[in-house]
């Protein structure tokens, strides 16, 4: 797993999740808790990296080349761009690996939609057997009627 306090974000609003509205309860294990987790740990690692980045900044603006205006102003929009491109490095890899989650579930899903389509099928034909083999029956009983009565 990935350091979450190595890299901070830059300064902006996070959404709650409480802010989200579903309107019933989720099923546990489903696709619906799974996303409500994720935004979940989503938001709190954002706010640690958040306020990560409010302590580093606060440190590093009096230091910055000889005082407030001595080019220190450069150097922190650098430092912002630089942590904003972390973040979004860290986004990224982080939304590869819920890509690829949902890639193995929905790979998963298609398996067993697949199974059952190929198990209704095997029922289909085998009650077309049955009403063949029910037919032939009915034929060969009629038959040896027939017969026994000529």
């Amino acid at each position: 797993m990935h350091s979450q306090t190595s890299l901070p974000l830059a300064h902006g609003a996070v959404a709650s999740p409480s802010t989200f509205s579903f309107s019933s309860e989720p099923e546990p294990g489903g696709v619906e808790e799974a996303l409500l987790q994720l935004v979940q740990d989503h938001h709190h690692a954002s706010l640690r990296l958040r306020d990560a980045t409010g302590e580093e900044g606060r440190d590093q603006e009096g230091s910055a080349c000889g005082g407030p205006d001595g080019g220190g102003g450069e150097r922190r929009r650098v430092q912002e761009a630089f942590v904003n491109e972390k973040r979004i490095e860290y986004e990224i890899r982080a939304l590869a690996a819920t890509i690829a989650r949902f890639s193995k579930q929905t790979d998963q899903s298609l398996s067993v939609t697949h199974s059952m389509n190929t198990a209704i099928k095997e029922i289909g034909d085998f009650e077309n057997w049955m009403k063949i083999m029910e037919f032939d029956c009915k034929s060969i009983t009629a038959a040896i009627h027939n017969i026994h009565q000529a």
